[in-house]
């Protein structure tokens, strides 16, 4: 164990956010997601939800800056107007835990699995609330960080 490590954090999960680089993605997907073909490396969060993965990331991860939003989430198939509460949750977590007010960007869904596939490692959720995926952008780690 390690202080301020949140306990769902599991080893590799740690090694994989530490081994990314500055523009790196991290995707966080609900239990419905093809991961496992979509990703180089996919890591299984039992038992935890996608808000909750996201919540504890946030935690240690530092976010881009560089780019107008580091967040990136599906798109309702055929309502992309309609924000679903899932990613409600997340812009919750996002404004307490980061700087970013805005809300995550949505993308069409064939859009996000190709986005997805570029990933640098895939978190897999139990989540089996519907559009419970999340990319996520690495930063750097500054001064004013």
């Amino acid at each position: 164990m390690l202080y301020h490590v949140p306990n769902i954090i599991t080893p590799e999960l740690l090694y994989a956010m530490r081994a990314m680089g500055h523009g790196d993605e991290l995707l966080i997907t609900d239990a419905n997601f093809p991961a496992t073909s979509h990703g180089q490396e996919c890591i299984r969060l039992a038992g935890v939800d996608s808000s909750e993965a996201l919540s504890a990331i946030l935690t240690l991860l530092p976010i881009d800056t560089f780019v107008e939003n580091p967040f990136i989430t599906m798109e309702i198939v055929d309502h992309p107007e309609t924000i679903p509460p899932t990613v409600e949750d997340f812009t919750q977590i996002i404004q307490q835990k980061t700087p970013f007010l805005s809300s995550p960007k949505g993308l069409e869904r064939f859009e996000f699995y190709e986005r997805a596939k570029k990933a640098f490692v895939i978190i897999q959720t139990s989540d089996i609330r519907p559009y419970a995926n999340i990319i996520v952008k690495k930063g750097v780690i500054n001064h004013a960080n």
